[in-house]
């Protein structure tokens, strides 16, 4: 019988984004209304419109030397190109868009300030800095991540999956729930045959884990703190899912969560004896054929 792992609540989310400019634009509030009006559709339009016509959404616009610098090394280790970083080194405007929300459904600080930070760098031909990450996103993959008319969005557009080689294996964590208000999944000692299943499994597993915890933040009164529990099943349908794709296949596994300090959830097999070998074959159906 498993327990339940009781997680704080933040009172408070934000998603902020940077826009880097050659040239100061003349009304940023105006023209991102213009473009959220003219290129995204209901329901998105009216969250980002009516955040926008708030507090709770700002735009900083003022020279590149008024920020702190941005982490060219972080953004070059999550992927951007040396045409993107010299851009943003050679910007001499910058754009802060952020957002901020209660944790639950729908995200609205992540969805309207990407979406924001996305249109003004279209418009531009900025490429958009995510500033969580941190990471450089070009403004057609960023555009390409937001909900659609059902809500629903690939969780890999919104999370990374970084893994470094240590002594006895590979450390993965991941890098994108704490947007929603979850601490970050991580695994010690993969072995290097695992890397590619494993990730797939954490992502199968981020997918499940965060709609279990939106389910338990309902609109209206917010909890202090909500309860979820220790062991998990993950299934290849969760797997497809977090691609924004479906598997007919019902096959799931379970995994047990440990609450380590950070806070972060440490994943490990749910069964004593299995390890995390077994669990991917048992998943993926890697396992040899019977002889």
């Amino acid at each position: 019988m498993g327990e339940y792992l009781t997680l704080p609540v933040p009172q408070t989310l934000y998603g902020t984004y940077a826009v880097p400019l050659p040239e100061p634009l003349a009304d940023p509030g105006a023209l991102a209304r213009d473009q959220v009006t003219r290129h995204t559709g209901p329901p998105l339009r009216d969250l980002v419109l009516g955040m926008l016509g708030s507090p709770m959404l700002t735009l900083d616009q003022r020279p590149s030397s008024g920020f702190p610098p941005l982490p060219r090394d972080l953004l070059a280790a999550y992927g951007a190109a040396a045409s993107e970083l010299e851009t943003i080194s050679s910007a001499a405007f910058l754009i802060a868009v952020r957002a901020a929300y209660r944790p639950g459904r729908p995200p609205a600080h992540e969805w309207a300030s990407r979406t924001v930070a996305g249109l003004l760098g279209t418009v531009a031909g900025s490429p958009v800095i995510d500033v969580f990450t941190p990471r450089v996103l070009p403004p057609s993959h960023l555009l390409c991540s937001l909900p659609g008319p059902d809500g629903g969005v690939r969780l890999t557009d919104w999370m990374l999956l970084p893994h470094t080689a240590g002594p006895r294996g590979f450390f993965f964590a991941t890098r994108g729930l704490a947007r929603f208000g979850l601490p970050e999944l991580q695994t010690e000692n993969v072995p290097a045959d695992l890397v590619e299943p494993w990730g797939r499994l954490l992502n199968g597993l981020a997918r499940r884990l965060l709609d279990l915890w939106l389910d338990r933040l309902p609109a209206g009164e917010q909890p202090l703190v909500v309860d979820i529990p220790d062991v998990i099943s993950v299934g290849l349908r969760d797997v497809a899912a977090a691609q924004g794709t479906d598997d007919p296949l019902r096959r799931e596994v379970s995994v047990r969560l440990r609450l380590d300090p950070g806070p972060a959830l440490t994943v490990l097999p749910a069964e004593d004896g299995s390890d995390l070998e077994s669990l991917c074959a048992a998943l993926f159906d890697t396992r040899p054929p019977c002889r």
